[in-house]
């Protein structure tokens, strides 16, 4: 181990970068088929969106971008039709202007962490990023899989899947998880798990062996993966790491290292940041963050969301046929219900274009930014909604004015 770290340094050196190194850091395993010459990658993550998680090797990028195919634990993508990842609704007030503020400086918690942190919690990044590169797509398990495991329980999901049983708990397991030890963080989980009967054994062993099925199939094809799944799933003699091996795969850590100059694989993902989505009959164009979901109701609406789980926020466009029958006020006063102090109100654009924007107070989303513009037959309802932080900046109205009918 010291010579192969004696050799990165020395070749770091001559080029003139400098390279922290953490050997002890084993979170990311290259994994291999004895017969190919095809590598693959496991990567443990924890389901948290705190900041400090996403200081990542640059072997992480690599890998990533290497790989011909992505496998999560599940769609996560499909947590974007219906979930909302808030713990609480922000706190809104109004002055005698109608303006709103509030008088709490705390951000909101989040189901993955809190505004504080990064916008997508770790395994929702790699999705999203995989999605922006057009990556092929893999779920070990149904989205519907995790939610009966949840019910059978009687846990939320945070807790089955971060342990979150108290505030010591979340500590103790993001220590373990940022020194990559998973041997030790498996200890941790299932000391913990084994507060109920069969806990441990149905959320990490025998979805270990489910899992262990997939990837073999996945391993004796010709595409590489990057596989990202809770760290938890690991380390230990029932861990991924040691029944990969049991079954004759060739498993070996992958060096964590950072270089003062990113790779350009690293550059290139760190720059996938906005998304742009178009509808070719109405001629809507909008950015969004990431790539959205998109789905049509039943009504014809067309419906088009994109949520930064982490962070509890929301970004949603209803595209619809616009009624000649209603006028542009009656359908502002239709999609925007202001609460108490709160106005609707009404912008002509430069392009001499209408606009009708305010709060709006619905359920369940709670307090939301609603716009509503009108294109050639088509009418957009623009929403957003998210955190105490989010709901008193400008990101809402930013977003706003990435949307318009070319």
């Amino acid at each position: 181990m010291q010579v192969r770290i004696l050799l990165f340094l020395i070749s770091f050196y001559t080029l003139g970068f400098s390279q922290m190194i953490l050997p002890e850091k084993e979170l990311l395993w290259e994994i291999s088929h004895p017969k190919s010459k095809v590598k693959s990658y496991i990567f443990g993550t924890l389901h948290a969106n705190d900041r400090s998680l996403f200081d990542l090797s640059d072997s992480v990028y690599i890998c990533f971008d290497q790989a011909q195919i992505l496998i999560l634990e599940t769609d996560i993508y499909r947590l974007f039709e219906a979930m909302d990842s808030r713990k609480t609704l922000p706190e809104t007030k109004f002055d005698d202007q109608g303006k709103s503020y509030t008088s709490k400086t705390v951000s909101s918690e989040t189901i993955y962490g809190s505004e504080d942190g990064m916008p997508q919690f770790l395994d929702a990044y790699f999705q999203v990023l995989g999605l922006q590169y057009s990556k092929q797509f893999i779920a070990l398990e149904a989205l519907e899989e995790q939610y009966a495991l949840t019910n059978e329980f009687n846990l939320s999901e945070r807790r089955i899947i971060d342990n979150g049983i108290n505030a010591f708990t979340q500590e103790k397991l993001k220590e373990l998880y940022l020194k990559g030890d998973i041997d030790a963080l498996q200890r941790f989980m299932k000391s913990n798990l084994s507060v109920q009967d069969q806990l441990y054994e149905e959320v990490i062993v025998k979805r270990n062996k489910l899992m262990l099925e997939k990837l073999s199939e996945q391993l004796k094809g010709n595409a590489s993966f990057f596989c990202a799944i809770g760290a938890g799933h690991l380390g230990g003699d029932d861990g991924l790491v040691q029944l990969l091996r049991a079954k004759g795969y060739r498993v070996r850590p992958v060096l964590w290292s950072v270089a003062d100059q990113a790779p350009i694989a690293k550059q290139k993902l760190k720059k996938a940041t906005e998304y742009v989505y178009t509808h070719e009959p109405s001629g809507l164009i909008a950015k969004f963050p990431g790539k959205p979901y998109v789905f049509d109701l039943e009504d014809g609406t067309k419906k088009i969301i994109y949520r930064e789980l982490g962070q509890g926020n929301t970004f949603e466009i209803n595209l619809q046929a616009l009624d000649p029958n209603i006028t542009q006020e009656e359908l502002a006063s239709i999609y925007i219900n202001p609460p108490t102090g709160a106005n609707i109100t009404k912008k002509i654009l430069d392009d001499g274009s209408i606009v009708f924007f305010g709060l709006s107070d619905t359920y369940p989303e709670g307090l939301n930014y609603v716009q509503i513009q009108f294109g050639d037959g088509y009418l957009v309802v623009l929403k957003c909604y998210g955190g105490n932080k989010f709901m008193h900046s400008n990101r809402p109205f930013s977003f706003f004015e990435k949307v318009w009918f070319d």
